[in-house]
């Protein structure tokens, strides 16, 4: 496909067969922006959109940002959009498991519920060991849960519950002597 800009994509605002060309392509995806609010809602669109390119769900609909088929396929593509999802799905644990096993960060957007879900942190600090300052306090206590966070990011360890400060074993990973 010959190189599509702005421009383009706002020429054809209303022409779904153009715009199911640009959403297939990882470049273009994302100037679905420009497509009409009606498009913006159309689930064959923003779906194509999406597994192209996660950053196309931020220009979904309202109703498509709840749909857990599209939101799946985005973060699927790129966990951090996990932002865009709707409030309900930011508490559904397939999504947000899904998420945070592509982008450890995507924790930050997730429920509360869902940051006390031990699966659920465990995957993200595997991913990204910083992310387990927005774990729950339950789970900062938990000492596996530290030892993987501090292992992935020695910078965790500001985040470990006090108790769980002075454990030989949590310091051993600090301080980078452990197995």
């Amino acid at each position: 496909m010959e190189e599509i800009t702005r421009e383009d994509v706002m020429a054809h605002a209303e022409d779904k067969e153009y715009l199911l060309k640009v959403a297939g392509d990882k470049e273009t995806a994302p100037f679905i922006e420009f497509a009409t609010e009606a498009l913006r809602d159309d689930k064959e669109l923003v779906l194509k959109a999406v597994t192209s390119n996660g950053n196309a769900l931020e220009f979904a609909s309202d109703r498509l940002k709840a749909d857990k088929e599209v939101v799946l396929a985005a973060v699927q593509n790129a966990g951090w959009v996990a932002c865009y999802a709707s409030e309900e799905l930011r508490d559904d644990k397939e999504i947000i498991l899904t998420a945070v096993k592509k982008e450890g960060q995507a924790l930050y957007y997730a429920s509360e519920k869902l940051r006390d879900d031990r699966e659920v942190v465990l995957e993200a600090v595997k991913n990204k060991g910083l992310i387990y300052k927005y774990a729950s306090k339950r789970l900062r206590a938990d000492k596996e849960l530290a030892i993987e966070a501090i292992r992935n990011d020695k910078r965790a360890y500001s985040y470990v519950v006090e108790e769980l400060k002075e454990d030989e074993s949590i310091k051993a990973v600090k301080e980078g002597n452990a197995e």
